[in-house]
């Protein structure tokens, strides 16, 4: 959901047209997945060599919980880092050519404003999955499930923008409950020697998990009804 909320913003601010938005959207995602895939691949190293790296995990979790609950809101794409080493390695047109991602003007090459946008939008899912793939580590070590979860996830991603974008900005509380759902996930890396004996603690963990989400699109709902 926060990555919709990100890859909203993204749109907005580059004023990607909604004719290419889809192809925009296609290779952000193939990106994504080779990025998710070597992020995997390196988490899963440390956690099999270094077991101890699980509680660095879930504190980094807690830490980002409080960031998001007390953190200001994004700047948008002028503060991307990426984006700014992007403007400075080639020349960026100032309009869109179709769902171009370069053109040459004068015999020259150039990066379009799509381009521009991929690059905002690659650089956000590695900060997403900088937060992801440590959550992920706290509910399983099985590399297979880890990358085939986080596949499913990215792929179902590019369908519920578009059925969701719309509505997204009705849910104020919604960056509440994920907060509140990254400490929670944290706090149970932490306390993971103490919690593997529990019986069924994947159960509860998604039963607490579906408990937050719903809390902050319901409470997101009355408090837009009761301002109506």
């Amino acid at each position: 959901m926060d990555n919709m909320f990100v890859i909203a913003m993204i749109m907005a601010n580059f004023r990607v047209p909604a004719a290419v938005q889809h192809r925009l959207l296609y290779w952000g995602i193939l990106g994504a997945l080779a990025m998710r895939g070597a992020m995997i691949a390196a988490g899963y190293e440390l956690v099999h060599r270094f077991e101890w790296i699980l509680y660095v995990f879930g504190a980094f979790l807690v830490f980002t919980a409080v960031k998001m609950l007390i953190g200001r809101e994004p700047q948008g794409h002028k503060q991307n880092l990426l984006v700014r080493a992007a403007r400075n390695l080639m020349p960026v047109t100032e309009e869109f050519h179709g769902s171009k991602f370069l053109v040459r003007l004068d015999g020259k090459l150039w990066l379009t404003p799509m381009a521009v946008a991929l690059v905002a939008i690659e650089s956000a899912d590695v900060i997403f999955a900088v937060d992801s793939i440590p959550a992920i580590f706290g509910i399983t070590r099985d590399p297979f499930l880890i990358f085939t979860s986080n596949v499913f996830a990215i792929l179902g991603l590019r369908s519920l923008y578009f059925a969701l974008a719309g509505i997204m900005t009705k849910f104020r509380y919604l960056k509440v409950s994920l907060s509140v759902l990254l400490a929670f996930i944290g706090a149970k890396m932490l306390l993971k020697s103490w919690l593997e004996h529990v019986p069924g603690q994947n159960v509860w963990m998604l039963a607490v998990t579906v408990l937050i989400l719903a809390t902050g699109v319901i409470a997101s709902i009355l408090a837009d009804r009761r301002r109506a």
